[in-house]
């Protein structure tokens, strides 16, 4: 087998070909909007988010089938809901807002799976959770481009008074900046990139293009502009590799999980040889240090 045959052949057919498209437009969308959770610790709570789009997704389909509009106008309100709601609660209460938005997700999910084992279907049950970018269509990318360009618009008019409000909002309060509003923004931008791929992924990995390469990026880079970049290139070759692994496989693994593994394995060699704080490179500083101690 040529690297032709391997690399770019299987590209010729059509579902290949939106299934990469669809990668691209993942990577290039939710990927920074990750890198801006991590640095505001606010991972688990794209996680949570994630979750909480099942059920409005499963009303969606209860009413229309397997139609996008309407399973993704669902997923998006349930999402704006659950944040909304744990908004709230962490006003009037002094449960934090990471732990309300834990609270929240738990019970959306198991409300979310019930839903659609009213309709006694397995098979549409598992298209939810996991998604599956080989059958992507053109209004599915149709969807997926324009909430990735939003997304790279929205970025580029609030991209300072959301960094501030990342590193340090009692600054931006009290400069009169409106951090609510910028936070409230950033999770519209949350719950639109987990929408658009949860057709792909599923609602249960399209969490993992968002987060996994953001904190791999963070092992290897330090400007905020290089861990957007690094955090969306790694995730378009994650996906292009692990769509590659799925079809040249003589399993037929399913790609989702797939690329989602190929994520994982990125941040685990990014554990070990980050530039900046991998576990290989510190010893070796450390080592370094010691010898021109020892020279001195």
């Amino acid at each position: 087998m040529t690297i032709s045959q391997l690399l770019i052949e299987p590209f010729a057919d059509d579902f290949m070909r939106y299934a990469l498209a669809s990668v691209l437009f993942l990577a290039v969308g939710a990927a920074p909007v990750g890198v801006f959770l991590v640095m505001r610790r606010m991972s688990l709570i794209g996680d949570a988010l994630s979750h909480a789009v099942l059920p409005g997704a499963a009303i969606g389909y209860m009413i229309a089938g397997l139609s996008l509009p309407a399973m993704g106008l669902g997923g998006f309100i349930a999402g704006m809901l659950m944040a909304f709601f744990a908004g709230i609660v962490s006003r009037f209460t002094e449960l934090k807002e990471d732990a309300n938005f834990a609270a929240f997700y738990l019970p959306s999910l198991a409300v979310g799976v019930l839903l659609v084992s009213l309709g006694n279907n397995s098979v549409e049950l598992l298209h939810l959770l996991f998604g599956s970018v080989l059958a992507v269509d053109l209004d599915s990318l149709r969807l997926m481009g324009g909430v990735a360009s939003c997304t790279i618009i929205a970025l580029a008019v609030m991209f300072r008074p959301l960094l501030l409000e990342s590193i340090d909002p009692l600054f931006l309060r009290s400069v009169n900046g409106r951090g609510g509003l910028w936070h409230v923004a950033f999770l519209i931008l949350v719950v639109m990139n987990l929408v658009a791929g949860f057709q792909a992924l599923g609602t249960l990995m399209s969490v993992g293009l968002m987060m996994l390469p953001a904190i791999a990026a963070r092992l290897w880079v330090k400007s905020i502009g290089a861990l957007m970049l690094v955090s969306a290139v790694s995730a378009l070759l994650c996906g292009y590799a692990g769509l590659l692994l799925s079809y040249h496989h003589p399993a037929n693994l399913p790609s989702g999980p797939t690329i989602i593994l190929f994520c994982g394995v990125w941040y685990l060699l990014s554990v070990l040889f980050g530039a900046q704080s991998g576990i290989v490179v510190k010893l070796l500083r450390k080592r370094h240090r010691a010898i021109h101690v020892a020279v001195k």
